[in-house]
């Protein structure tokens, strides 16, 4: 029998395709042909087997080979799919063990000196694979460590294609290679998250900075520079929950797609803080041919920090509109369609005008009114609506006699055991935090609240000071005041906290 035949994967997104590599040989003019429906990555792949086998001591058959990449109604893309050719390419012929090739995944890029190189997405392939039932899964030396972070399957390291082809039980000579390391693109590890102690004279912001991590609900800053926006900011993932096992597999996921270093799963919830030149697409996510998750999914899981959030675009600053609404991104492109996700915290910090100073006491601000009107109508009113806390700050006048600031620690505790009692009353809806639920249900389920309780929001709907979507909000923030509390149910106190926090506080 000439047909070999193994497997692959093929990432659209996260979301990962097996693919059936099958070879075959023919009485055609020698060559070597891939089809079913290969971009130019893969199509240029056959020059790379056919040197990677010569130097390798698996020379090709001298006959025409045909390698088909099943379902081909399905567009592949990249060179991850290089090793599952040419091992298949060289099963037509030499005497490798079939039930081992089928029941085995590879990825992996050739090099033409016959070594395997590294390549981005191995992680969410690698857990394609398993969740489709294969058994094993051979990866590049250098994908080793994020590859065996999947639980599951067996996952084998090669440096070489002679190690491919041992690993199937084909005698070939163990020459002693040099793995190709996987390249240093960032750290691998996550950055020290600071103490929230550090915040001096700032009470009501930190207060409002508790609320929105026991609640998971979005944030916006608005000072004067020099007040705590960017400080409060980077302490927000310190006083998150570590992530759970899906989550921060997912996190890794990420991170892999995009070409960042994974060798452990880190338990810290992600901080993304882009530049505020960062163009829509470098927060949403996309490519022309090869996906590259934006900052947003990059921040799934965590925090997405935008500061002068003034500076950015307002097409990048709406591009965030939907996904804070379904807590996913939908990129379409020419021949694919990709979902990411983006449960994120959203941290906006904002200046009151271009110079910073507008308002401020002892301040002089020397901006237009129009130029201030165009600078805080970056924001948009839909963008704001989405956001739980506004948060009005002013410099520190004194640092004196001012008291030490709540710890990291023990904000920390008070966000767990919020969170627990949120997670207890939720156990049977599809939520876990405040901020995720739905308004509807929180309006006319059976949590609903007395009409007494939440007469001043209804005032303030029916004065249209309120949307129905803040109207939502402001209720979801009021059930985290009461989960801070340990109240059962939230009182006219934690309404009249929730609107409070709404509309904006000022902390001097």
């Amino acid at each position: 029998m000439s047909l070999g035949r193994t497997w692959s994967v093929v990432l659209t997104g996260l979301v990962g395709d097996i693919v059936e590599v099958e070879a075959d040989l023919s009485n055609q003019i020698p060559g070597f042909s891939i089809i079913g429906l290969a971009d130019k990555a893969i199509g240029e792949a056959q020059q790379r087997v056919h040197n990677a086998c010569a130097n390798s001591d698996l020379p090709l058959p001298r006959r025409h080979v045909t390698v088909n990449l099943s379902p081909a109604n399905l567009p592949k893309r990249g060179s991850a799919l290089d090793v599952a050719v040419a091992i298949a390419a060289v099963a037509t012929e030499a005497p490798l063990d079939r039930q081992s090739l089928a029941e085995t995944v590879h990825l992996g890029e050739l090099g033409l000196d016959g070594r395997l190189r590294p390549v981005v997405g191995v992680l969410p392939a690698v857990v394609a694979a398993a969740r489709a039932g294969f058994r094993r899964v051979i990866v590049p030396h250098g994908n080793l460590p994020e590859a065996e972070l999947v639980e599951g399957i067996e996952v084998r390291g090669a440096i070489s294609l002679r190690d491919v082809a041992r690993a199937h039980g084909l005698d070939v000579p163990d020459v002693v290679t040099e793995p190709v390391p996987a390249p240093v693109t960032g750290s691998g590890e996550a950055e020290d998250t600071p103490d929230l102690a550090d915040v001096i004279g700032q009470s009501d912001a930190v207060e409002a900075l508790i609320v929105a991590a026991a609640g998971g609900h979005h944030l916006l800053m608005s000072g004067p520079p020099g007040a705590g926006k960017t400080m409060l900011a980077r302490r927000l993932p310190g006083l998150l929950p570590d992530l759970d096992d899906p989550t921060a597999l997912q996190v890794a996921s990420i991170r892999s797609l995009a070409g960042l270093p994974v060798t452990t799963l880190q338990r810290r919830p992600p901080f993304e803080a882009p530049h505020h030149t960062a163009s829509a697409v470098a927060l949403v996510g996309g490519g022309s041919r090869v996906l590259q998750p934006g900052a947003i999914a990059r921040a799934s899981g965590g925090v997405l920090f935008l500061d002068e959030a003034g500076e950015f675009s307002g097409h990048a600053l709406d591009a965030l509109r939907q996904p804070l609404e379904s807590g996913r991104i939908e990129i379409h492109r020419v021949g694919f369609r990709a979902v990411l996700p983006a449960r994120f915290q959203l941290v906006v910090a904002t200046n009151p005008c271009p110079c910073g100073n507008y308002g401020v006491p002892g301040g002089a601000c020397a901006c237009p009114s129009l130029a201030i009107r165009r600078y805080l109508g970056r924001l948009s009113g839909p963008l704001i609506d989405r956001i739980d806390i506004e948060l009005g700050l002013q410099r520190v006048s004194a640092t004196q006699g001012v008291l030490p600031g709540v710890t990291s620690a023990a904000a920390r505790e008070r966000v767990a055991d919020a969170r627990e009692r949120a997670r207890r009353r939720l156990t049977e809806t599809p939520w876990t935090t405040n901020g995720e639920v739905d308004g509807s249900w929180l309006r006319s389920g059976p949590l609903r609240l007395e009409p007494q309780t939440t007469r001043p929001l209804d005032d303030a709907l029916h004065r249209g000071a309120l949307t129905l979507r803040g109207y939502d909000r402001v209720l979801r923030v009021a059930w985290t005041l009461a989960d801070l509390a340990a109240r059962n149910r939230p009182e006219s106190a934690d309404i009249g906290g929730a609107l409070f926090l709404k509309r904006g506080t000022s902390s001097c």
